[in-house]
């Protein structure tokens, strides 16, 4: 299983609204690197969901569900979508100055690419950002 961190302003999707649709879209990408990104997510790969812009925080962590398809929010049918599930709310949502204060997180793409919206993490950085977070996800 891979792990990623897929980022909205909570303006256009916010946390709540995830929560309490439990499944949705993940569209709008128009980045290439970041569509391909979402190309290579598989069922069960789980994300972190990051409010950007405003609250700049990893709220919670949602589950891809239905792996790459045309985004029909696209005209010109070369980007892709994919359905995620909500898993679970962090108790303490982590603020971006947090990750950028830790050293051993300073590759993530999130600290180094910030205007990315759809980024791979690797399976430390995960696991220390779960118990940051206040949730404890294994790896499957």
């Amino acid at each position: 299983m891979n792990h990623w961190l897929i980022k909205v302003e909570p303006s256009e999707w916010s946390w709540a609204q995830q929560v309490a649709q439990k499944v949705s879209a993940w569209n709008g990408v128009r980045n290439h690197q970041a569509a391909g990104y979402l190309k290579s997510m598989a069922l069960q790969d789980q994300a972190f969901f990051y409010h950007s812009v405003t609250g700049k925080a990893i709220q919670g962590i949602v589950e891809i569900v239905r792996t790459a398809y045309p985004d029909p929010t696209d005209p010109t049918g070369r980007f892709v979508s994919v359905d995620v599930k909500t898993i679970g709310s962090f108790p303490n949502p982590i603020p971006l100055q947090a990750i950028k204060s830790d050293l051993s997180l300073c590759n993530l793409p999130l600290v180094r690419q910030s205007r990315l919206s759809v980024m791979p993490i690797d399976e430390s950085s995960w696991k220390k950002l779960c118990d940051w977070g206040g949730l404890s996800f294994q790896a499957r």
